[in-house]
C-alpha cells in the first residue's frame, strides 16, 4: 500500500468502506445541497469528496473509493499530482490574474509552444487558450468560417461536444443535454457515424465514409461546407472508436473540398488513448485541435491548436475570454504535461489497456450481456444489451454501475442509448487497484447481470 501526500492530508492508495454508501455526512450534505442547489445539476455519487490523491477519492465519511472515472478523465495524471500541485501553489504566491488580453504572461505562451509541438502535424501551427472544452470547440468553428468564407458544420450521430447553444446543435443527444433548450444555432448538418458494432456487418471505415460523404455532398454541398468535426474516439456517444479507415478518408475529403477538419480531442487528449492525441493512431492530421480535460491537472483550461494561416485569418481580438488562459491554470498544464512526458503515460495507458481487455472480453465471453468491448489505452467501454439481441439495457448498465459504486469503485455510464460503462482511470493508477476494481466489476455483473 502506498500513501500520497503528506501530514493529514496522507490518502492511502487502497479501496476502503468504513460506513454504508452514503455515509451519514453525506447524507447531511445531500440535505443541504437539495436546500441550495438547482435540481438541474446532476451528480453520478450519492457520496461527497473531501480529499483525493492518486487513484483514489475519499468522501467526507471517510470511505476510500478506487476510481475509474478521474472526474469524466481530468485527472489523467492523477488526483493531487506532486508537481501540479507545487506549481499551482508557486503561481497563486505570484499572482493569480491580469488577463492576458490586458496584461499577457509567459505561462501562457509556453503552454501553447508545447500544444503547437505536441498536436499532430509539422506544420506552423498557432494557439488560443480558452475554459472548457465547448468553448474550444466553438471557437474552432468561428475559425473555420471565418478562414473559409463558408458558413455549413458537419458533424456526426452520437457524438458530443458541450453544452453553449452552439455546442449543443453540434452535440447528438437529446436528454439530458438539448432537451427545451433550442432553438438552436443553424447550419449545422448531421450525417452517420463509423459505429462498427451496430453498422452493417463488415463494413468498412471507408464504406461508412463513403456514406457520410454522400450525404454531404448531395444534402449540404462542398463548397458550403466550413468544417467537418469529430471526436477520433466519440466519448459521451459511448467510446465509439470508428472503423480503420475512417478518419483518414474524411480527412482527405476535406482537403479535396476546402473544409477544415477539426478534431475534438477534449476527452480523448494527452496520452488518454496511448497516443498524445487519438488521430495519431491513423496518422491522421487535423488542420485544428480542440483540447481540455486532461490539460491541467484538473484546473479549467482548453486550447485550440491549428494551421496558422487558419488561427491567423481571425482578425485581433476576435478569440479570447477573461479567463481564458488564466496563470494557475497555464502553471497546472505545463506540470501536467511535464509529468506526463517525465512518468511515459502514454506507455501507462498502453500498459491499461493491456490489463482491462482481457478482464473485459473475459467478462463479455462469460456473462452474455456485454454486446461489445471497445476502446483504445485508458479510455475503453462494454456496451450492455439483452441476452442474444443488441437491444441496449440502460437498467443493467445503471444496475451495475450503482453496485460498484456501493463497494467503493467509481464507474460512469454514457452511451446515446444509455447502456455503455466507461472506464477512465488516471494513468498512473497502480496495477493493484486496477485489478481490485476489476474484480469488484466483475462481482457487480455476476450480482445484477444473472437475472437477464
Amino acid at each position: 500500500m502506498t500513501d500520497l501526500l503528506t501530514g493529514p492530508r496522507t490518502v492511502a492508495q487502497e479501496r476502503r468502506l468504513v460506513t454504508e454508501v452514503p455515509g451519514p455526512r453525506s447524507r447531511e450534505l445531500a440535505a443541504r445541497r437539495a436546500a441550495a442547489v438547482t435540481s438541474a445539476v446532476g451528480s453520478v455519487l450519492p457520496v461527497y469528496v473531501e480529499r483525493a490523491a492518486g487513484g483514489v477519492v475519499v468522501d467526507v465519511d471517510g470511505n476510500s473509493f478506487l476510481d475509474l472515472g478521474s472526474g469524466i478523465a481530468v485527472t489523467s495524471v492523477g488526483h493531487a499530482a506532486p508537481e501540479v500541485v507545487a506549481a499551482v501553489q508557486a503561481q497563486v504566491a505570484a499572482f493569480t490574474h491580469t488577463c492576458f488580453m490586458v496584461g499577457p504572461y509567459e505561462g501562457y505562451v509556453a503552454v501553447a509552444e508545447e500544444l503547437d509541438r505536441l498536436t499532430p502535424g509539422d506544420h506552423e501551427k498557432r494557439t488560443a487558450l480558452f475554459n472548457s472544452g465547448a468553448e474550444a470547440v466553438e471557437n474552432a468553428v468561428k475559425v473555420a468560417r471565418v478562414a473559409t468564407g463558408r458558413s455549413a458544420v458537419v458533424v456526426f450521430d452520437h457524438a458530443y461536444h458541450g453544452r453553449t447553444n452552439l455546442t449543443m446543435a453540434l452535440t447528438a443527444k437529446n436528454k439530458p443535454y438539448k432537451h427545451g433548450f433550442g432553438p438552436f444555432a443553424g447550419e449545422v448538418y448531421r450525417v452517420p457515424m463509423s459505429y462498427p458494432y451496430r453498422d452493417e456487418p463488415g463494413m468498412t471505415g471507408e464504406q461508412a465514409a463513403a456514406r457520410a460523404i454522400s450525404l454531404i455532398e448531395t444534402q449540404i454541398g462542398a463548397e458550403n461546407v466550413a468544417a467537418v468535426l469529430i471526436e477520433p474516439v466519440q466519448g459521451e456517444g459511448g467510446f465509439v472508436v470508428p472503423a480503420p479507415g475512417f478518419l483518414p478518408a474524411l480527412t482527405e475529403w476535406c482537403r479535396r473540398s476546402g473544409a477544415v477538419f477539426i478534431a475534438d480531442e477534449v476527452q480523448t487528449g494527452f496520452c488518454r488513448t496511448g497516443a498524445w492525441f487519438a488521430a495519431e493512431h491513423e496518422q491522421v492530421v487535423p488542420d485544428l485541435v480542440a483540447t481540455a480535460k486532461g490539460i491541467a491537472g484538473g484546473l479549467p483550461l482548453a486550447g485550440l491548436t491549428g494551421r496558422a494561416e487558419l488561427m491567423d485569418a481571425v482578425h485581433t481580438g476576435g478569440l479570447g475570454g477573461t479567463y481564458g488562459g488564466n496563470p494557475v491554470a497555464c502553471a497546472a498544464a505545463l506540470a501536467t504535461i511535464r509529468t506526463m512526458r517525465d512518468q511515459d503515460l502514454n506507455g501507462a495507458a498502453r500498459a491499461i489497456e493491456a490489463t482491462m481487455l482481457p478482464r473485459l472480453r473475459a467478462l463479455q465471453e462469460r456473462t452474455g450481456v456485454v454486446g461489445d468491448v471497445r476502446g483504445r489505452g485508458a479510455m475503453l467501454a462494454v456496451e450492455l444489451v439483452r441476452p442474444g439481441t443488441n437491444e441496449p439495457d440502460a437498467a443493467l448498465t445503471n444496475a451495475v454501475s450503482r453496485a460498484c459504486h456501493a463497494e467503493g469503485v467509481i464507474t460512469l455510464t454514457a452511451g446515446t442509448f444509455g447502456n455503455v460503462l466507461r472506464f477512465l482511470p488516471p494513468l498512473v493508477i497502480g496495477q493493484d487497484l486496477l485489478t481490485e476494481a476489476l474484480d469488484v466489476l466483475d462481482a457487480a455483473f455476476d450480482a445484477h447481470a444473472a437475472a437477464r
